[in-house]
């Protein structure tokens, strides 16, 4: 079994992080596992890629485009950008909040989230969109999302691990200060349909 997962977003939103945790929970089940970042202008605003890749053929780093499992879209547009790396009938999970590119707001143009989640509709068959805004006000701190995200991918079956698993992997990631806000997090993010 391979497992590739790739992660999507902007500079602050916790996707280095959420990766960290996905790897670290791969291997605490003892999965050979490798991750590789790109990072442009993060700090800026800049796209942010994280690439997690696990299991018995992980001779590379970079997930090979059109074989991720899943792709976490901290964002719309950024989940449009990485949806060449889905495969068939791979899960694209998307946070519905978009951030609108400097380009656009210099510009005037518009800047249309409904177009966005429809073309990732034609990319997979299993679009699940989360209204991270939502929950992350519920958790009391927007950089609580990427957490959020990662358990409404536990919801709905796109990691192969348990919640036990995933809080195990935050404590080793995540300074103790931040655990309860983050089981907070991920507990929200399990039970995200809630709040759609």
């Amino acid at each position: 079994m391979t497992f590739n997962c790739l992660m999507t977003g902007v500079g602050g939103q916790g996707t280095v992080l959420a990766s960290k945790v996905l790897a670290q929970t791969a291997l605490n089940a003892g999965y050979f596992v490798r991750t590789s970042e790109t990072i442009g202008m993060a700090q800026r605003g800049g796209c942010v890629t994280s690439h997690i890749r696990f299991g018995d053929d992980c001779a590379s780093p970079a997930v090979p485009q059109g074989c991720a499992d899943v792709i976490v879209g901290f964002e719309p547009s950024e989940a449009v950008r990485g949806s060449v790396y889905v495969k068939p009938h791979g899960i694209i999970l998307v946070n519905t909040k978009a951030i609108k590119p400097i380009t656009s707001s210099l510009t005037g143009q518009e800047f249309h989230t409904d177009e966005m989640l429809a073309y990732l509709r034609t990319r997979s068959s299993r679009v699940i969109a989360v209204n991270g805004e939502a929950l992350y006000t519920l958790a009391g701190n927007p950089r609580t999302l990427n957490i959020i995200l990662l358990g409404a991918g536990l919801a709905e079956g796109a990691f192969p691990f348990t919640r036990a698993a995933m809080v195990a992997a935050m404590r080793q990631v995540l300074p103790e200060k931040l655990w309860a806000i983050n089981e907070k997090a991920l507990d929200l993010g399990l039970s995200y349909l809630q709040y759609q």
